[in-house]
């Protein structure tokens, strides 16, 4: 059976004053089942709330854009941690784990969710638990246990119960005040990978436990790829079996994907908002546009190992010049020429000039 991997943009699952929710569903897209990954996206409106939910999947935020977010966080067997957000922010949220969150700024503030799905209800979707509101699971008990566990009178407990009807998303009032972030937590629990680069052409970032150690509560790691127009990421594969998700940031521009028997499994041109799928072992080259392009992802592994397939450090440079020969079926001579042309690259080459 061939794979889907047409890449997809969300569809929203709510929408309020305060803000929106856009998801991937495995109906729209059912690699995400297939290969137990999922995703969503958060736009908060200023003074936007997300109300304190937990979900059965664990993942990673990114945050597209804004400067002034604002998430709470309940970890297992810890209080309350209250960090500060802003682009390129790298947040892991563990499975399990109660957070809120809100947009302090004066724009829009915009966050992906990327994560691995083995335990979710719903194999490639996030499923949320609110603890209050419309969907709080608060309102769905019995009032006789409510009363009993809480020690309320009727009059009390329908406050309790019943004050907030929002959904998912509120809007704030500027005179309610809200929590400030904790500095000194945020340098510990949040990374930001957006941090200026030299490079001219673009680069490939890997965020792992060893940097980061707080992303080794979710199990997962972090690539970005960003691309100035017109270059490309070398075709590269994951030599552990872990799957890559993968969503543009920016920009746009092409994507080229190999799988089983060397057969194309896809060539597409992709945009900002776009999420596609790498399964296991799945070979995978990005070519940048006019405007250059920008890729964040999730590998479904806190150790991940990726062979190129060009560039200095690539696998061909790694096997004797013999069985280069025999391999390619090629003399001497354009072996040689080969891995010369080899050494003198890397993994992301420039636009062709």
């Amino acid at each position: 059976m061939e794979l889907d991997l047409t890449p997809k943009t969300a569809q929203p699952m709510f929408e309020g004053d305060g803000g929106s929710y856009y998801t991937w569903s495995s109906s729209q897209m059912p690699i995400l089942a297939e290969t137990n990954v999922g995703a969503g996206r958060l736009v908060l409106q200023p003074r936007g709330f997300a109300l304190p939910h937990y979900a059965d999947s664990s993942k990673v935020g990114y945050v597209i854009e804004g400067t002034d977010g604002v998430v709470g966080m309940v970890l297992p067997n810890t209080g309350e941690v209250v960090l500060k957000l802003k682009q390129g922010d790298v947040i892991p949220i563990p499975i399990g784990s109660v957070s809120w969150w809100f947009n302090d700024g004066d724009s829009d503030l915009i966050i992906a969710f990327l994560g691995e799905t083995s335990k979710a209800l719903i194999p490639g979707q996030f499923s949320y638990f609110f603890l209050t509101g419309a969907l709080g699971v608060i309102g769905g008990f019995s009032t006789e246990l409510t009363s009993k566990v809480y020690g309320l009178e009727k009059d009390e407990l329908e406050k309790l119960t019943k004050s907030q009807t929002g959904v998912v998303i509120i809007k704030i009032d500027k005179s309610q005040p809200m929590p400030k972030p904790q500095m000194d937590l945020t340098k510990k629990l949040v990374y930001n990978i957006d941090v200026a680069r030299l490079e001219n052409v673009g680069f490939v970032q890997t965020l792992t436990e060893k940097g980061f150690p707080f992303i080794g509560d979710v199990g997962l790691s972090v690539i970005r790829v960003k691309l100035e127009p017109g270059a490309i990421k070398a075709p590269s594969y994951p030599a552990n079996p872990a799957v890559q998700l993968i969503y543009i940031a920016r920009g746009s521009g092409k994507v080229e994907i190999v799988g089983l028997n060397g057969k194309s499994a896809l060539n597409t041109q992709v945009k900002a908002g776009d999420l596609l799928v790498l399964p296991q072992f799945f070979v995978v080259a990005e070519i940048a546009g006019e405007e250059g392009m920008e890729s964040y992802s999730i590998v479904t592994t806190s150790k991940p190992m990726f062979e190129e397939l060009a560039g200095r450090g690539s696998i061909w440079g790694a096997l004797s010049s013999s069985v280069q020969q025999v391999v390619l079926n090629v003399d001497s001579e354009f072996q040689k020429l080969f891995i010369s042309k080899i050494k003198e690259s890397t993994n992301v080459i420039p636009p062709a000039t």
